[in-house]
């Protein structure tokens, strides 16, 4: 069940304070850029000063136009300019005409004295940018600090606690995986009942590793053992615990796993763990890179649990064979459980869990797309879902319709369709041609999938698709089956050449030929079905780059040619068979050609009734 994030628990994010740190600290420079603009035009100008004997003398014989007096300062306008130019400083006690001065040659003003108002102003314009320049500079050293604090939580964990939300995942609310659920179930009854297990003498498990395919619900079962325990849950990604600085990621473990002992019992969830727990001794960067040392304390942590610590370590991951063997012993990982890809009951299930809050059409039938879906991962499954939901709405329909259901799948499974390519009349009939040949092939061999569709619209990167979907769900492929899986596969190809002559074959055939080459060599080289090398595997492993490319092969290079020739020779004879069936039904290869131009889309219904007839030639059948 599709469930909103919960950021409950969580730290919150101090990006709002230092966003407001860094606006009060803008706003503080431009109000003291204008208190310094204000101090600059309001200064006086530069006055000449002259003696007060001067002033007396000149004033006296008429050459000034007024004389304003502030004070013991007298501010002086000589005739013809606007503005006074001159000052001179008298007795303040006396007055002028006591100094001499003939007032009436002048006018003469007097400033009233300095208030206390203008005298807190004054001390105001001299105050306020000390205190903006102090506050600003605190607020700075504040930032830095912050910013030291963070320099020193480098080590600490990231990981997110889960827990306290309001809508937890439980068992019952996840389809499928029953035998998974059933092994977990215990894990719950140890973090529940811990004493219960205790008086036995039983430990509790410090690992537990859940493998399987992606999409088939390892972090939703994990999060569904905290539900059910009702415990913090810590959920972290392998890759958060590797920096470019060597320690961190430990430092990283280390504080993990005490914030774990702190909320005991708990649950601590790493996901995607081979991102830090692959093999060591690879050669990939000495033997003191990040990720071993990361690797070593996760190892030294989960073996030093203190007795009485329920801390129970869950990991997901879709590749167990890079794991290092110290990570998978008893001790640490003590239990593994495999999730396997959804068979046919429980892929109805999942479908019903994503169709449930969906409005759809009374017809539309669950069971036939899950048995069509064979191979398909809960999260495919869940896309087949919304993808239905989508298309149901671009169409304005009020209900999702089987049509809608059908579109979706074939849309998650094949491809969407491009109606939109131009195709020329030569290429449609090449294509069905080459499409017509695959589903011959693979209607007149008796061990081949069934054809679901045939279409000669172009989806995905196809320029055609034959679609074979086995009718049940299979968990063995035997000889024979492989054998008729090659032959179907080159049908287009062979059809291309027998039609339209060995001059004329396309690239159409480039996927097929592939395709046919990796599934042949991997009869031979992992499977043990050659004819000279039976019951002999050469499979190297995929998971290390670097052992493939530092250590020699394991077989000579005899052997590496006969495995060559092998393969040669299971593609040779799967050509022979489809040109074989081909060249004894070219009738029906024509029928199913002209049905193709004419609807593009062959439904598996018509493409039976079309090849109704079409015989196995002895020399195709395997003996």
């Amino acid at each position: 069940m599709d469930r909103k994030p919960n950021n409950q628990g969580r730290r919150p994010a101090p990006n709002n304070n230092r966003r407001n740190i860094k606006n009060f600290g803008f706003i503080a420079l431009i109000i003291l850029f204008v208190l310094i603009i204000f101090a600059a035009y309001n200064q006086p100008s530069n006055l000449k000063q002259i003696s007060a004997t001067t002033a007396m003398a000149n004033n006296n014989a008429g050459k000034y136009s007024s004389i304003v007096v502030n004070g013991n300062e007298l501010e002086i306008t000589p005739k013809g300019q606007n503005h006074a130019t001159l000052k001179a400083y008298v007795d303040p006690n006396a007055g002028l005409q006591a100094q001499g001065f003939n007032i009436s040659k002048s006018s003469v003003t007097f400033k009233p004295s300095t208030s206390s108002s203008s005298t807190i102003i004054s001390l105001a314009e001299s105050i306020i940018p000390i205190l903006l320049i102090g506050a600003l500079l605190y607020f700075m050293l504040r930032s830095a600090q912050g910013q030291g604090n963070q320099a020193l939580s480098f080590g600490k964990s990231r990981a997110r606690l889960y827990g306290n939300e309001r809508d937890k995942v439980m068992f019952s609310e996840i389809a499928g995986s029953n035998e998974a659920k059933q092994d977990l179930e215990e894990v719950v009854e140890f973090l529940k009942f811990p004493k219960k297990f205790a008086t036995m003498g039983a430990r509790i498990p410090k690992g537990v590793l859940l493998v399987g395919p992606p999409g088939t619900g390892k972090t939703m079962l994990a999060r569904a053992v905290a539900g059910e325990a009702n415990v913090p849950f810590f959920s972290i990604s392998g890759s958060e615990f590797v920096e470019m600085f060597v320690g961190v990621g430990a430092s990283r473990v280390r504080d993990l796993f005490a914030k774990a002992k702190k909320n005991a019992p708990c649950i601590i969830f790493v996901d995607e763990i081979d991102a830090v727990g692959r093999r060591r001794g690879s050669g990939m960067g000495g033997g003191h890179d990040e990720r071993e040392q990361t690797l070593n304390q996760i190892l030294v942590e989960m073996d030093g649990f203190e007795q009485g610590q329920n801390v129970i370590v869950l990991a997901a991951t879709n590749r167990a064979d890079v794991l290092d063997p110290a990570l998978l012993r008893p001790g640490r990982f003590d239990r593994r459980v495999n999730i396997d890809l959804p068979d046919r009951k429980d892929r109805e299930a999942i479908l019903k869990v994503h169709f449930n809050k969906k409005p759809i059409a009374k017809n539309v039938d669950l069971d036939a797309l899950a048995a069509k879906a064979a191979g398909s991962s809960g999260a495919d499954l869940a896309n087949i879902a919304n993808e239905s939901a989508i298309i149901a709405a671009r169409n304005s329909h009020s209900q999702i319709s089987q049509a809608d259901v059908t579109e979706a799948f074939e849309r998650v499974a094949i491809g969407p369709e491009r109606k939109s390519k131009v195709m020329t009349e030569a290429d449609k009939m090449t294509t069905a041609y080459h499409e017509a040949g695959h589903a011959l092939v693979g209607h007149v061999l008796p061990d081949s999938d069934p054809v679901h569709k045939v279409t000669i619209i172009p989806r995905g990167g196809a320029g055609g698709v034959t679609w074979f979907i086995p009718p049940e769900d299979r968990s063995f492929v035997s000889l024979i089956q492989f054998k008729d899986m090659l032959a179907r596969g080159l049908g287009g190809r062979i059809a291309e050449e027998v039609v339209l002559g060995k001059d004329r074959i396309t690239t159409g055939a480039s996927n097929d030929l592939q395709k046919a080459a990796e599934l042949a060599r991997d009869m031979i080289v992992n499977q043990g079905m050659g004819k000279k090398l039976r019951d002999q595997v050469f499979h190297v492993d995929d998971g290390m780059m670097l052992d493939r490319l530092v250590h020699e092969r394991e077989y000579s290079d005899e052997t590496a040619k006969i495995i060559d020739d092998e393969v040669e020779s299971l593609i040779t004879e799967a050509a022979h068979r489809a040109r074989v069936v081909i060249k004894g039904n070219l009738d029906k290869l024509e029928d199913l050609k002209n049905r193709l131009l004419a609807k593009e889309t062959v439904e598996a219904d018509e493409v039976t009734e079309s090849l109704k007839g079409a015989k196995l030639p002895a020399a195709a059948a395997l003996y």
